[in-house]
This record gives C-alpha cells, sequence and structure tokens, in this order.
C-alpha cells in the first residue's frame, strides 16, 4: 500500500492526472495519505486523487436487478432483512466489482495514470483470475439457463410462487459479462496495464512472489518491475543485524536471478512509518529517482504466436512452472491449459482450429505448444 500510494504521488508529481485504488477490503489507503477517502475518487492535492472501491455501492450500481431477484427469493423462503442482504454477497463479489470499477474509471477518460493497491496474493489471484473463469460461465452457462427459463416460466407461474426470473435479470447479468470482458482486454494490454510486484526480502515472501509471477503470465499480464522493500540500510551496524543482513543479501541474489529480464529496484528500511504525502514523495524519490514511475518501466509480453517451419508455435510465460503442474487439453475449437490449481481457457482462432496439436514442452519458464496442418502430419 505504501508503495502504491508513494508511486501515485511520484506520478501526479509529473504532472499525470492520477489515480490510486484499493481493491483490499482492508482499505490502508486512508491510513498512508492520512486523509479521509471514500467510495468515489476523493483529491488528496491537485491532480491526485484516491478510491477505496465500496462493495455495498457497487452492488446497487452492477447488480441491483439480479439483488433485487435473490432478494425475493429469499423472502418467499422465509429469510430477509439484514440476514439475506448478508447472504447476497457471494465469496468473489468483492473481486468483481473491484474489477468492474476499474474498468469504469478507465473507460472515463478523467485520468492519465491508474494505480491499483491490490489484496494481498491470496485474494489478488483470485481478483485477476476471475475475468477467465466468469468468460467461461457466461459463454457457455448462461445462454442455456435463459432459454431453460424462458421455456419454463410459464409454468412456474401458474404452479408456484417462486418468484422466477425476468428477461431483466439475464440482462443485467449479461451487462456484467459484458463489463468483464472489458476488463479482461483491459489487464491484458501490456501497453496500457502492467503488475509491480512487492516483497520484503523474506523466505517464504519471496517464494509467494514468485508464484504469483507465474499466475500472472498464464493470465497474459505482464510484469515490469519486482520492488524489493525494508532493506535494512548501511547505516545500521549493530551487530544483532548482522545475520538479519546476510539472510537478505541472500535473499536478494535469489530475486535478481528468480526475476531475470524483469527491473529490480530496492528500497530501505525507513527509521520511521511513511505516511502522508510527504514522507510518500521521499520514499518515491528514493524508490524511483529520476526515473518515470510509470513509463520508466516496460512490461514483459506473457504470450505470442509465432510461425516456425511452417507449423504455428503457441508460446504462454509460465515462469517457475514445472512439468508437474501443467495439463494442456484441446476440446474442438478450444485449448485448455491448467497450471497447479488455475486453469485458463483459449478459443482457438481458425487458423489452429483446422490444425492439431503436435506437442507441448516447457523451455526457460515459457510453455510452447506446437499446432501442425493435418496434411503435413
Amino acid at each position: 500500500t505504501t508503495v502504491s500510494a508513494a508511486t501515485a504521488v511520484a506520478a501526479a508529481d509529473r504532472g499525470a492526472k492520477t489515480l490510486v485504488m484499493s481493491t483490499d477490503p482492508a482499505h490502508s489507503l486512508e491510513d498512508a495519505f492520512e486523509v479521509d477517502i471514500g467510495g468515489q475518487p476523493t483529491e488528496i492535492q491537485p491532480g491526485l486523487f484516491a478510491q477505496q472501491i465500496d462493495t455495498q455501492l457497487q452492488l446497487k450500481t452492477f447488480w441491483s436487478d439480479i439483488h433485487d431477484q435473490l432478494m425475493a427469493v429469499f423472502n418467499w423462503g422465509g429469510v430477509g432483512g439484514i440476514e439475506a442482504e448478508e447472504f447476497l454477497i457471494f465469496p468473489g463479489m468483492d473481486e468483481l466489482f473491484s474489477l468492474l470499477e476499474v474498468k469504469e474509471q478507465a473507460n472515463s477518460g478523467r485520468f492519465d495514470v491508474i494505480v491499483v493497491d491490490c489484496a494481498p496474493t491470496a485474494e489478488t489471484l483470485r481478483l485477476l483470475s476471475l475475468p477467465e473463469v466468469l468468460s467461461w460461465y457466461f459463454e457457455r452457462v448462461l445462454p442455456t439457463e435463459r432459454r431453460i427459463m424462458k421455456a419454463a416460466r410459464p409454468i412456474l407461474q401458474r404452479v408456484s410462487k417462486l418468484p422466477v426470473p425476468g428477461d431483466n435479470v439475464f440482462e443485467a447479468a449479461e451487462t456484467v459479462f459484458a463489463g468483464v470482458e472489458e476488463v479482461k482486454a483491459l489487464l491484458a494490454d501490456s501497453s496500457i496495464t502492467a503488475a509491480r510486484l512487492v516483497v520484503n526480502p523474506e523466505k517464504m515472501v519471496v517464494a509467494e512472489a514468485r508464484r504469483t509471477y507465474t499466475y500472472l503470465g498464464f493470465f497474459g499480464y505482464a510484469v515490469d518491475a519486482v520492488v524489493v522493500n525494508r532493506l535494512l540500510p548501511d547505516e545500521v551496524k549493530d551487530p544483532y543485524f548482522d545475520r538479519w543482513r546476510e539472510l537478505q543479501r541472500d535473499h536478494m541474489a535469489t530475486i535478481t536471478d528468480s526475476f531475470e529480464g524483469v527491473d529490480v529496484i530496492s528500497l530501505r528500511l525507513f527509521d520511521e512509518e511513511m505516511v502522508g504525502v510527504d514522507k510518500l514523495r521521499k520514499l518515491a524519490e528514493e524508490l524511483y529517482g529520476d526515473r518515470d514511475p510509470v513509463t520508466g518501466f516496460t512490461g514483459s509480453v506473457p504470450f505470442s504466436i509465432t510461425e516456425v517451419d511452417s507449423n504455428i508455435v503457441m508460446g504462454l510465460a509460465v515462469p517457475f512452472a514445472t512439468k508437474d503442474q501443467l495439463d494442456v487439453t484441446r476440446r474442438g475449437s478450444e485449448l485448455l491449459i491448467t497450471v497447479g490449481q488455475y486453469r485458463r481457457s483459449f478459443v482457438l482462432p481458425d487458423s489452429l482450429q483446422r490444425r492439431q496439436i503436435a506437442g507441448a514442452k516447457l523451455e526457460d519458464g515459457t510453455l510452447h505448444i506446437t499446432f501442425v496442418d493435418v496434411e503435413d502430419q
């Protein structure tokens, strides 16, 4: 959160109209800036705005028809009031509404730069995998449910008082789906969006960052830098910290080797809490120096399609993944790739649908899948 806030301050100081948003339910941006921040962009200083996403507000904005339908079903079943409202916040909805709000602000044209302060790793991976999961549901399941419900609605209305969803409910769901598709395009465009990992030089944190890097590549999201935070400064001479300094040096070497090709920048452990705009500005100056905090970094492209000896090779970055974590399956026009607990679906273009998979291999952190012409094979 501190690095996100400092990055936003630095971008605004360079003249970019900047919004920093928090998708973390803990909402620590208020603490970082030491000001009250609401569910709409709040001006911190000229050119710098902050927003803490309000799930209840987003529920009414994006989910009102579906909310009303579900409330009617709960009331019919004897559950109402606050209890029903709590049931309507499903797992993953915080992440969904966060993504949709990021998309809304990006499309508004009000800001030159948007910095998104994400929740801890597990929540963020759910956040970033959500567009892929929801796309599968909306493309394959929802149309069938709508056709079935349209046929069954007259019968159900005659034999039961159960509230039956109307077309407006399905249209609301399709509106959400359209928003999710826009989010996918926004996040996967490496010329617009990049992820920046912030790690402490500790064994478990570094291991977690490596896994995050794997899954970001898997879902097609570029990573432009790794910030190593809270390194002991040279001024600390107390021998009590000698072992810590040695461990941090080892972890720093691991980070440099692990994220080869990605900018690794470091930040010292300060002797006070870096909160408030002035201290965040000082932190940003030490972190970025004369480098532009936004355009001074280039995100790696995690996905490619190339032609090799008349064959088509699809490359997908999965750094740190091992063979036993990978699975590749083809079902008609669909290619399903699994890495660990996450699965991604690719709808193959016509040129690849006419070809067969000749093989797949993992090489230097990239999964290569070769498609050959049926006649050649």
